[in-house]
Formats: C-alpha cells, sequence, structure tokens
C-alpha cells in the first residue's frame, strides 16, 4: 500500500464526510410521537391570530409600548401586549466585523420574525381570554443595569374582569444572557382559577440573511431535549410533516444556529409538555407547556421559567441548564471534539490569541498521534522495498490474478508486511480530523477573532486566499516526498489533481479551519522528514 494511495484515501474520505453531513441534514429521522391523552389536545389554548382577537389586540394599541432594558451584555426589547420579548442585542456580538451595530438574534422585521412568546393559558389564563391577550401596564419605557448593580427586576402588571392581578416578572443579572420570567398570581376572586404557562420560540422559515455554502452546511431550526433523550434537533421540515409531542420532567426546547441559541427552559422540577406548531405557511415555533397548578381563592401562586438568548459558549449552557451545551453540535463525535475544544480554550489562556491556539492545539494533537504516523510511513517504506520482488511476479506470472493473489500474500507473510500496515493508522486518525473539523466549525470564540497580518477573523474566509493555497501547496510537497511507484496512470492524474481539488474546496472554509490544515501538512512533512531520515539509516545499517 503505497503513501500516495494513502493519501487518495484520506482525501475520498473527507470528501465522503461532507457529503455525508448534507445527507445527514436532509434526512434527519422523524422523531416518534407519544400519544398520551395529556398531550393530544397540546395547542388548543394556545393563542391563534383570529380576526376577533386581532381586532381586540387593535384596541389596545393606544396603551401598548415596547419597553426597553439594557444589561452589560443583552439589549432586550419587552412589548407590552402579552409581554413577549420581540427584541435581544448582543452588545458583545457586532452585526459585521468592524461594525457598529451589534447582533440581534431575536427580531421582528417586515420579512423576518423570530420572537420568544410566553403567557398563561388554561381555564383563567389571560391569553386564552376571547378578547385576545392581556395588556400589560408598566410605567417606565427603559431599563438599564447600572454600575455596581448586579441584577434588576422589571414588572409588569395586569388585572383581569374578576379582580386576578397577574404579575410578569423579567429578572435579569450581570454577565449574564439568561433572562428569568415568572408570573405571580393574586387571585383576589371567591373562587378557585386554573392556570398553565406556556412559552414558545416563533420564527420564520426563511430567513433573509442565513449564510450557508456547499462546504459549510450549517443548520437552522428547532431542538429540544427530555428526560430520556439528552439532545435532538427538530427541524422546519419535521416540524411542517408531524407536530413534536414529548412529555417530560423538566426539558427544553430550543431554536439554533451557527454560533447562537435561543432557549426556553421550564421549570425542571414539573411535568412539561414538547411541543411544536405550524403558524401559517411561512413560521413555525417550538414550545412548552407546563403542568396546571391550581390557586385557592384569595390564594397567591408562581410559575417560572428561564429564557437564554445568547452565543453558544458551553461553560454558561452547561451552568443555563442540562444538556443545553449540546446544542454546540459536534455530531456523533462530540467526545473527542469536547476535549479538544478543552485544550483550544486552554491554549488561548496561554497566549491570548485564538489563531495561536490552533496551532498549539494542531501541534499537540499531531504529536500525539506520531506513533500511528511512524507506524503509518513504516509500513509505507517496506511496502516500496518490496515493489521490485511485486514486479519480478507479476512478469512471471502474468495476467493469472488468482496466482498472483496468493504469491502476494505469501511475499507479505515471508517478508512479515502487513499491507494494511499504512491503511489502518491512517483510518484511526480520521475520527480525530473529523472532530477538529466539527469543533472549529462550532466555535463561536472564533467569530470576529483576529489571528495577524490580514487574517482579523478565523470564522470568515481568507480574503486574499493565502492559507488555501499554501494548504495546497504543502499537501503537493506531501505527495511529492511519497513519490508514488504505481504504473496505474488513472491513480497518477487523481494524486496531481488532489491538492487542486482540495485547495479549490478551501478557498470558502473559514480561515480557521484551514490554518488547522496548513499547519497539520506542515507538521506532517516534518514527521516525514524524520522518519524517512531514519529508515534510510537503519537500512543503510
Amino acid at each position: 500500500m503505497e503513501s500516495q494511495r494513502n493519501l487518495l484515501i484520506a482525501g475520498l474520505l473527507f470528501v465522503s464526510f461532507l457529503l455525508y453531513q448534507q445527507w445527514q441534514i436532509d434526512n434527519a429521522p422523524q422523531q416518534p410521537q407519544i400519544t398520551e391523552q395529556a398531550i393530544n389536545t397540546v395547542n388548543q389554548d394556545i393563542p391563534a391570530s383570529s380576526t376577533a382577537v386581532m381586532q381586540n389586540q387593535l384596541n389596545s394599541q393606544a396603551q401598548r409600548k415596547v419597553v426597553t432594558v439594557v444589561t452589560d451584555l443583552l439589549e432586550i426589547s419587552i412589548d407590552t401586549l402579552g409581554g413577549d420579548i420581540v427584541k435581544s442585542a448582543l452588545l458583545a456580538y457586532p452585526l459585521e466585523m468592524g461594525s457598529a451595530d451589534n447582533l440581534q438574534l431575536l427580531e421582528q422585521l417586515p420579512n423576518y420574525t423570530f420572537v420568544a412568546q410566553s403567557g398563561l393559558i388554561g381555564a383563567n389564563g389571560p391569553d386564552a381570554s376571547a378578547n385576545g391577550r392581556p395588556q400589560y401596564q408598566i410605567d417606565q419605557d427603559k431599563f438599564v443595569l447600572e454600575a455596581g448593580q448586579n441584577a434588576f427586576e422589571v414588572i409588569m402588571t395586569y388585572q383581569d374582569s374578576q379582580g386576578i392581578t397577574f404579575e410578569k416578572v423579567f429578572g435579569f443579572n450581570r454577565d449574564s444572557y439568561r433572562v428569568d420570567v415568572s408570573y405571580r398570581i393574586a387571585n383576589n376572586s371567591d373562587q378557585n382559577i386554573q392556570l398553565q404557562m406556556y412559552a414558545q420560540l416563533k420564527q420564520s422559515i426563511d430567513n433573509p440573511t442565513e449564510e450557508s455554502s456547499m462546504m459549510m452546511q450549517l443548520y437552522r431550526g428547532g431542538a429540544y431535549s427530555t428526560q430520556d433523550d439528552r439532545y435532538s434537533k427538530y427541524d422546519f421540515g419535521d416540524m411542517a410533516d408531524a407536530k413534536l409531542k414529548q412529555l417530560t420532567t423538566g426539558g427544553w426546547v430550543a431554536m439554533i444556529q451557527h454560533y447562537f441559541v435561543s432557549a426556553w427552559i421550564p421549570n425542571g422540577e414539573q411535568e412539561n409538555v414538547l411541543y411544536s406548531r405550524m403558524i401559517g405557511e411561512d413560521d413555525a415555533a417550538i414550545g412548552f407547556k407546563s403542568e396546571p397548578i391550581t390557586i385557592a381563592a384569595n390564594g397567591t401562586g408562581e410559575i417560572t421559567a428561564a429564557l437564554y438568548t445568547g452565543p453558544k459558549l458551553q461553560d454558561r449552557l452547561e451552568k443555563t441548564a442540562p444538556y443545553l451545551d449540546l446544542t454546540v453540535d459536534y455530531g456523533f463525535l462530540w467526545w473527542l471534539a469536547k476535549p479538544l475544544h478543552w485544550l483550544m480554550t486552554f491554549f488561548y489562556g496561554l497566549v491570548g490569541n485564538w489563531g495561536f491556539a490552533i496551532i498549539l492545539l494542531t501541534f499537540t494533537v499531531r504529536g500525539a498521534m506520531y506513533p500511528l504516523t511512524k507506524k503509518q510511513y513504516t509500513s509505507m517504506a517496506k511496502m516500496r522495498q518490496l515493489q521490485p520482488k511485486m514486479a519480478a511476479l507479476k512478469e512471471r506470472l502474468g495476467d493469472d490474478r488468482q496466482k498472483m493473489g496468493q504469491a502476494t500474500m505469501e511475499l507479505y507473510k515471508k517478508e512479515k508486511v502487513n499491507p494494511l500496515g499504512g491503511c489502518l493508522p491512517l483510518i484511526l486518525q480520521m475520527p480525530i480530523f473529523i472532530g477538529l473539523f466539527w469543533m472549529l466549525q462550532e466555535s463561536v470564540e472564533l467569530r470576529h477573532a483576529p489571528f495577524m497580518l490580514w487574517i482579523n477573523d478565523l470564522s470568515a474566509q481568507d480574503p486574499y486566499y493565502v492559507l488555501p493555497l499554501l494548504m495546497g501547496a504543502s499537501m503537493f510537497l506531501m505527495s511529492k516526498m511519497q513519490p508514488s511507484m504505481s504504473t496505474d496512470p488513472m491513480q497518477q492524474k487523481m494524486m496531481q489533481f488532489m491538492p487542486i481539488i482540495f485547495t479549490v474546496f478551501f478557498l470558502w472554509f473559514p480561515s480557521g479551519l484551514v490554518l488547522y490544515w496548513v499547519t497539520s501538512n506542515i507538521v506532517t512533512l516534518i514527521q516525514q522528514t524524520i522518519i524517512f531520515k531514519q529508515i534510510e539509516k537503519a537500512n543503510a545499517k
């Protein structure tokens, strides 16, 4: 097995991996449906946009307003009609490199909607009223987290015709992307009341600003977690085909996209129904309904939940909800990608530059795999040494494939050569390469992170294509250091074009990924030189 053939195998495996990624996105299996009677009516009480409701809401426009809340990390807009969060701007993340505008994760535009809705439904829920959603009252239009202040609450109030008082409370904390949303209910009537909370993320299926490419397929859609299924995607196609119905204790629902996530987290001790629904033809929603609570006459009660709207930072997600960090989607190789991410973060703490952290990570990984690499190239060298004997066998046996195969296996046995010795180490290394690929693709830390010189954003492609060209050149040098003994003209042509094909692929890859590949090729060239010199010395002796 020749070294160039192994390089070809590596290239085909990598291309197959990219094709598999796309197939996985297009053919994700449907999730099983739960048939409990408690969840078959999951959407019955959730507010709909009927003509009567819309008319009643139009009548409330004179009182309606949007309240702005500014913390050190978030700028939130809350609509007093229903108390929905209709905007979340991430103050630490500009929309584009060098832009003065912040990225808006939740927003409401003429051609795109992504909002976090919540309310109280059930027999006495104000959001299930025939008059439409409640118009909350609040005195201030803007709240700001002041210097030295670590937390505050924004409280909106509503009183229905029976005198029941509802307070919708939004809690904000310094250095946090979490918003605590709770309802405090004072039942001032002389009868028991029953309520339950619903919360959902409503998003337009088509996003005019969405970016993706053939080489970088990025998921945007729903996801959820239950006590039996830690993390599962539920994309817009799934929502259109079948409504999600899952009964679980705790859990969460989310809308995820590249680098960012918005998630509703209900009370972890209560039983919740996770659901999805289509809203017209253009919008989809994924949400939860809490278990109903009963509040006695002249009694009080409270229902709590939380909303996370921010970047996919694993440490923050882990603290927010169990398994929410799995929205940083590393695929089936998450068990490899997570320690690699930890190691890259560790190196960043040492050098303070994500580009150099990637380089140190690459040296570490390639160094750890050196025994496999040495075994691979040593096996290749032995195979090359057998080429004259293989040629003699072919000349003696001609085109008799059966005899040629038997004679070849006897030769391998006599010379103590494993024909798979050069291929097996390469296959064992592929999961590590794929895990690194997913890890670097999903790391929000690389977004707008500068490296050096002209590379000022490791999540964007190289503007001058220098790194892809260096990658192609280093790959060409690797193939030259491993001269092919094959006489197959088709294989020789494929090997000649492989560096060109990979260079074209990598033109559109984020520069952080290409930097890893270039560094890996350089380390491999160094290792090849050392190993081949050792083999030459051994042969000379």
